[in-house]
């Protein structure tokens, strides 16, 4: 079953810039911004995303410091 859902105080700005996208779709805004959400909802969080990469982390005992990262991405680029 469908739902209907409200938001309220969008910028106008923000509303401006969705209907220009709606339009650039060639989809009324209804439909462009239920498409966005499916999109979005569709989607892993960001948290859910990166669990796998850190559990193999953990698992394989590496870890650099993000310092360390910096200081061989520097070296690399000729940053020294």
């Amino acid at each position: 079953m469908a739902v209907h859902i409200t938001v309220r105080d969008v910028p106008e700005v923000v509303r401006d810039e969705l209907v220009a996208r709606a339009a650039r779709a060639n989809k009324s805004m209804q439909a462009y911004l239920r498409d966005e959400l499916e999109r979005l909802a569709s989607r892993p969080r960001i948290d859910q995303w990166l669990e796998p990469a850190r559990e193999r982390a953990g698992e394989s005992g590496t870890h650099m410091a993000t310092e360390d990262i910096l200081r061989h991405l520097d070296a690399v680029r000729g940053r020294d």
